[in-house]
């Protein structure tokens, strides 16, 4: 498979009063292209830390990370912003949807906002909410949407840039088991049907199951990296 991201020699301290804090130590990585990879980890143990770098959200204090032979760490705010904007989209666990929105004004907002014109953004945004199964449901605000529902949102919304990567925070953490599955099944989805690469950071071990790979993080470092066979889970299946 092809390389699309490459982490090398990652590290990232923290200060804390007078203690400095190696929340990642020396991390080496290869992510591919149309892979599902899941970042498993205790809290504390880096796992927050390397999600947020491979997803241009932090820097780190040393190493590199370099997507889709881009070097991120070499670029200015500006064109950070516009490398997350194009290239990744992101899943949270609390959503973070816009209250006074409707789900198509949550989807198309991050549109417009990167040049797109409102009737161009919201006819793209109704397309991904039908991808995610709410189509009958684009005129509700988050309010009058279930948890699942809002999840759908917020993956028809990292959907709509057409990204390479899909970056997925703890995408079931709270929501119920059945739902959990349903959004775990939809990634899996996206991931075979589009050839997006899907890297989720997780404390869910159901999601294990629809991984290619599993990076387990502790103290700052890669553990071990398994596929869903050698950590003895049975592939396509999220029960």
């Amino acid at each position: 498979m092809d390389t699309l991201i490459e982490v090398h020699a990652l590290s990232k301290t923290f200060r804390i009063g007078k203690m400095t804090v190696r929340a990642l130590n020396d991390v080496n990585l290869e992510i591919f292209h149309g892979e599902y990879l899941s970042i498993m980890g205790p809290s504390g143990s880096g796992k927050s830390t390397l999600f947020n770098m491979l997803g241009a959200l932090d820097r780190p204090s040393s190493g590199s990370v370099t997507v889709a032979n881009v070097d991120l760490t070499k670029l200015g705010a500006r064109e950070l912003a516009y490398f997350r904007g194009n290239h990744i989209g992101y899943v949270f666990q609390s959503y973070n949807l816009i209250p006074a929105y409707s789900a198509t004004e949550n989807v198309a907002l991050p549109l417009i906002f990167c040049g797109q014109d409102h009737s161009t953004a919201v006819t793209r945004a109704r397309e991904v909410l039908e991808r995610v199964g709410l189509g009958h449901r684009m005129g509700h605000r988050p309010d009058e949407l279930s948890g699942g529902q809002q999840q759908r949102v917020a993956i028809a919304r990292a959907l709509a840039n057409s990204p390479a990567i899909i970056l997925a925070d703890e995408p079931t953490a709270n929501l119920d088991l059945k739902t959990g599955e349903e959004i775990i099944s939809l990634l899996k989805e996206l991931c075979s049907e589009q050839g997006m690469t899907i890297i989720t950071s997780t404390h869910d071990h159901k999601m294990l199951a629809a991984s290619n790979r599993i990076v387990w993080i502790k103290d700052g470092r890669i553990d071990k990296i398994q596929t869903a066979a050698e950590a003895g889970i049975r592939v396509g299946s999220v029960h």
